[in-house]
């Protein structure tokens, strides 16, 4: 099987993720600029840890006090879903050992499962397209937070405020997934629980009490809510 064959078409299908991961990418660069670091801190935290909605959050914790049980309990909510990423990929990682595996397991986001995951290999090894797959998402980025740390520093214009750029991208999620759901009791839930951890916890400590509680709720209601996107679907099916 020709390596040559196998980064082409792995590159071809990385390529529509370019240009979100580059304009995230850029994104997160300015805002870790505008909370006061220097051009390698961003690209650094993009090297090793490529994971963007972590990533933003760490930035904000970083210039708070440090709390590592908090960061923790958060970081494991957050990437919880993972998990499933994980079981539903042990199939076709099987066969993968050494470097390769390690490093499909590490750098597994949103994209390179959707990718891995449907992608057809017929006459590819599998192997170094889901490595290549990876890697190319993983330099798009950090060439987009690098991008994005250098724009910060040479920009002529005052950057105070600009973390609020992360507010903005997950109001942006939640009303595109808002508009793309018929039920929005996950939504709700979200909101719910985050208000009433707000009034209990506080400002300081609400996060990590709200993502527990809707983490159990979810998982309590997880089969109504399965069986109630079916009945939704299922009209849609027969038309």
């Amino acid at each position: 099987m020709c390596l040559k064959k196998t980064c082409r078409h792995a590159f071809k299908e990385s390529l529509p993720i370019l240009s979100g991961f580059l304009f995230l990418g850029m994104a997160y660069g300015v805002y870790m600029h505008s909370l006061g670091f220097g051009a390698w801190y961003p690209v650094l935290m993009a090297l090793f840890i490529f994971a963007g909605s972590v990533e933003f959050i760490m930035a904000g914790l970083l210039v708070m006090a440090f709390n590592p049980s908090s960061v923790f309990l958060l970081i494991v909510m957050i990437s919880a879903r993972q998990i499933f990423y994980g079981i539903s990929m042990l199939d076709k990682f099987k066969d993968i050992t050494g470097w390769k595996r390690v490093y499909l397991i590490a750098g597994m986001v949103d994209e390179s499962f959707a990718i891995n995951y449907t992608a057809k290999t017929d006459g590819l090894d599998k192997a170094w397209f889901m490595v290549l797959v990876t890697l190319f998402l993983h330099i798009y980025w950090v060439a987009g937070s690098a991008l994005g740390a250098l724009l910060g520093a040479v920009l002529p214009v005052d950057l105070t405020g600009a973390e609020f750029a992360m507010t903005a991208l997950f109001l942006v999620i939640f009303v595109e997934q808002w508009s793309r759901q018929s039920s929005h009791e996950s939504a709700l839930v979200g909101l719910g629980m985050t208000a009433l951890a707000l009034m209990i916890f506080g400002k300081t400590h609400f996060l990590v009490p709200a993502m527990v509680g809707i983490f159990v709720w979810l998982t309590i209601r997880r089969q109504h809510l399965q069986d109630k996107l079916g009945r939704i679907k299922a009209p849609q099916d027969s038309v």
